[in-house]
C-alpha cells in the first residue's frame, strides 16, 4: 500500500521547484562584431535598394579621384547632355524609365522613409507586442505625373481595410491631395497606398472622338484620375447612375450615348430613351433615338414592354443554339436610357401603370443581358423603396451624393472606407464621380465629358440611323 503523508488531514508542505537558467557569458569583442555586422547589411541593403540614388552619388565620389576636375566636368557634361536629349526626343520613354524611378527613389527616401515610422504610431498601423514594435514595411515607392503607388508588406492580423480607414490621415500626413488603398495585384501581404498629389480631373473633359462602330465591352465615357481614358463596359450588364441634383448624371448618359454614335448610325444599336421630366434632359438627341417616351406614363409602360416582348423573343431563339445575343442590322442591340428611373418605379400616380413599368423593368434586369437588351437608369435616391431592384444592376456609377450613407447603398459595403467619398465632391466638380465594377472592391474616381447644347445639336445632326437601319 503507498504511504500517503498526512498531518491532521492536510498535505505535507511541499518544497518550491528551483530552476536555474544556464547564464552564457559572450564576450564584447562578439558583441561588438555581431552589431557591426549588422548595420554593415543593413548598410549594404539601403544602398543596393536605392542605387538609383546611391550610384551616381558614388560616382560623383570616384570621377575626380580618377580623372580629376575637367575629366568629371566631360563626363557629367555628356551625360545631361544625353538626358536632356533623350527627354526632348522621346518624354515618354524617358520619364518611364529614368525620371519617374528616379523621383520614386528620391521621394521614397526622402518623404515616406522620413515619416514612416510617426504616420504609422499615430495610426495605430505600427503595434507593439510584448515590448517589440512591430512596423508595416514600406516595400517601394513608384512615382508617376500625377502622384507615387507606395507598396507596404502589411504585419500578421492587418487587412487591407485597415489601411483603408486612415487613408485621409495618411494623405495629410504625406502632404497629398487624396489617398486611395487598393490590394496589391500578386501579393496577398501586401496592399498598394495610391497618394495623389495633383488632380487631373478639375478641369472640365470635353467629348471624346465618336468610334465609327462601338465596342460594347470598352465605351470611352471618361478620365480617369490618372489622366487616361475610362472605358465603361457595356457587354452583358447594366448601368445604375446616381447622383444628387446638378452631379452630372446628364453627363453620364450622353456620354454614353456619344460613344454608341457610330453604331446608332450604322443600325446596330437602337437607343430607348425615357425622360419622365416631360423629356427635358434627352430631347436633344431625339433624332438618334428609335423610341422616346416623356410624358405618357402608360406609353412608357407600353414601350417597357414590347422590350420585354423583344426579350422573350430572342430568348427563343438562341435556345439550343447560342448564349449571347449578336448584334445585326435587322436585330441590333437595344439599350434602354431612363433619365430618372425613380419616377417610374415609385411616382407614378396610378398603381396598375406603376406595377406594369416594375414588372418590365424587373425582367429586363434580371434576363436582358444575354439576348442584347441593357438598361441604363439614373437616380438621385438610391433607397431600395424608391428602386427595389438596385441590385441588379451589376455596374454603378456614383457621382455627388448628399449623405455619407448612400455611398455603401450604390457602391457596395465599405466602398466609403476604401475611398470613394462621393459626398465630399465639390458642387463645382459635376460629372467627377467614382465607379465600381462587379466582383471589383476598388472604386475608381473618374469625371465624365460635358457636352454642350451644341456638340448634342452636331451628334445628333451627324449619327441620325440610315434609312431602313
Amino acid at each position: 500500500m503507498p504511504l500517503v503523508n498526512v498531518v491532521h488531514g492536510d498535505k505535507l508542505p511541499t518544497a518550491p521547484l528551483n530552476l536555474r537558467v544556464p547564464a552564457w557569458r559572450v564576450p564584447g569583442w562578439a558583441m561588438f562584431a555581431w552589431w557591426l555586422g549588422r548595420g554593415l547589411a543593413k548598410l549594404v541593403g539601403f544602398l543596393v535598394r536605392n542605387w538609383r540614388i546611391t550610384a551616381p552619388v558614388a560616382a560623383v565620389g570616384y570621377l575626380p579621384h580618377e580623372f580629376g576636375g575637367l575629366g568629371t566636368a566631360a563626363v557629367a557634361t555628356v551625360t545631361a547632355a544625353g538626358l536632356v536629349g533623350w527627354w526632348r526626343a522621346h518624354p515618354a520613354t524617358f520619364w518611364r524609365f529614368a525620371g519617374f524611378p528616379m523621383l520614386g527613389a528620391w521621394r521614397r527616401v526622402r518623404v515616406y522613409r522620413r515619416g514612416w515610422l510617426a504616420a504609422t504610431s499615430t495610426t495605430g498601423l505600427a503595434v507593439t507586442v510584448g515590448g517589440e514594435r512591430y512596423i508595416p514595411r514600406l516595400v517601394k515607392v513608384r512615382s508617376h505625373d500625377h502622384g507615387d503607388d507606395v507598396t507596404v508588406r502589411l504585419i500578421a492580423g492587418q487587412h487591407p481595410d485597415d489601411w483603408a480607414k486612415v487613408a485621409a490621415r495618411l494623405a495629410y500626413t504625406f502632404k497629398a491631395r487624396a489617398a486611395r488603398v487598393v490590394a496589391h495585384p500578386k501579393r496577398l501581404d501586401r496592399v498598394v497606398l495610391q497618394f495623389r498629389r495633383v488632380d487631373w480631373l478639375l478641369r472640365v473633359v470635353a467629348p471624346f472622338p465618336v468610334p465609327v462602330v462601338a465596342n460594347l465591352a470598352a465605351l470611352p465615357v471618361a478620365k480617369r484620375e490618372t489622366g487616361g481614358v475610362w472605358h465603361l463596359r457595356l457587354t452583358g450588364t447594366h448601368v445604375l447612375i446616381a447622383g444628387a441634383t446638378d452631379s452630372g448624371k446628364g453627363s453620364v448618359l450622353w456620354s454614353i450615348v456619344s460613344a454608341l454614335a457610330g453604331s446608332v448610325r450604322a443600325g446596330l444599336v437602337q437607343l430607348w430613351a425615357f425622360d419622365p421630366k416631360g423629356g427635358m434632359e434627352l430631347a436633344a438627341g431625339a433624332p438618334l433615338f428609335a423610341r422616346f417616351a416623356y410624358e405618357d406614363a402608360d406609353a412608357m409602360a407600353g414601350d417597357l414592354e414590347d422590350a420585354v416582348k423583344v426579350l422573350r423573343r430572342r430568348a427563343a431563339g438562341l435556345r439550343g443554339r447560342a448564349r449571347q445575343h449578336t448584334a445585326t442590322v435587322g436585330d441590333p442591340t437595344i439599350v434602354i436610357l431612363v433619365d430618372e428611373i425613380a419616377a417610374l418605379t415609385a411616382y407614378v400616380g396610378d398603381k396598375k401603370t406603376r406595377d406594369r413599368i416594375k414588372d418590365a423593368l424587373s425582367l429586363l434586369l434580371s434576363q436582358g443581358r444575354a439576348v442584347g437588351i441593357h438598361v441604363v437608369g439614373a437616380v438621385q435616391d438610391p433607397r431600395k423603396d424608391v428602386l427595389p431592384f438596385r441590385d441588379l444592376f451589376p455596374t454603378r456609377i456614383a457621382l455627388r451624393l448628399t449623405e455619407p450613407e448612400q455611398v455603401d447603398l450604390i457602391l457596395g459595403d465599405g466602398a466609403r472606407d476604401r475611398g470613394a467619398t462621393c459626398d465630399l465632391i465639390p458642387v463645382a466638380l459635376p460629372g467627377v464621380g467614382f465607379v465600381r465594377l462587379d466582383g471589383t472592391p476598388e472604386p475608381h474616381r473618374v469625371r465624365f465629358c460635358f457636352h454642350t447644347d451644341r456638340h448634342l445639336d452636331d451628334l445628333a445632326a451627324a449619327y441620325t440611323p440610315e434609312a431602313g437601319a
